[in-house]
This record gives C-alpha cells, structure tokens and sequence, in this order.
C-alpha cells in the first residue's frame, strides 16, 4: 500500500460526500438567494420567512432524493468494507 492508493479512497469519498449533499444544498442556495432578494425588495426582516420555505425545500429534496443518497453511500460502505483485506496486506 503506498499514498496513491489512499488519496484514491480519499478522492472517491469526496466525490461520494459532493453527490450526495448537491441533490440538497443546490435548492437551498437557491431558495435563499429568491427570499433574500425578495425580502430586500420588501424590506421585510423576518426570519422566519427565510427559514421556513428552505425546510420545507429540504424536507421536499430529501424525501425525493433519499433514497438514491443512501442507496449511493451503501454503495460506498460496501466497497470500503470489500477493500478492507487489500489494507492489511
């Protein structure tokens, strides 16, 4: 085992961290972009009008994209589990 192969796990587990929060974080940039933008053109300054809207996003995402996310990290546990006897050696 030299330092390639785990910066190789460390990269795959990037990219495993970054598919699963986009499905979530992309629509709550956006939704926090629109209620900024819409509450400093309305002068209203109220946190809960920001707040409630993006739960109610995420809540949204992640019951539409749950599954395929933890699907994708099974995935993952499976082969880190499956590359365990490669480490010992």
């Amino acid at each position: 085992m030299d330092a390639s192969y785990f910066i190789g796990l460390a990269q795959h587990a990037l990219w495993v961290l970054a598919l699963v929060a986009v499905p979530v974080l992309i629509p709550a940039l956006v939704a926090g972009v629109v209620l900024g933008m819409l509450q400093a053109a309305t002068s209203i300054n109220e946190t809960t009008l920001s707040f409630i809207p993006k739960l109610i996003i995420v809540a949204l995402c992640l019951a539409i994209f749950g599954g395929s996310m933890m699907a994708l990290l099974i995935d993952f546990t499976r082969e880190m589990f499956s590359r365990i006897p490669d480490m010992a050696r």
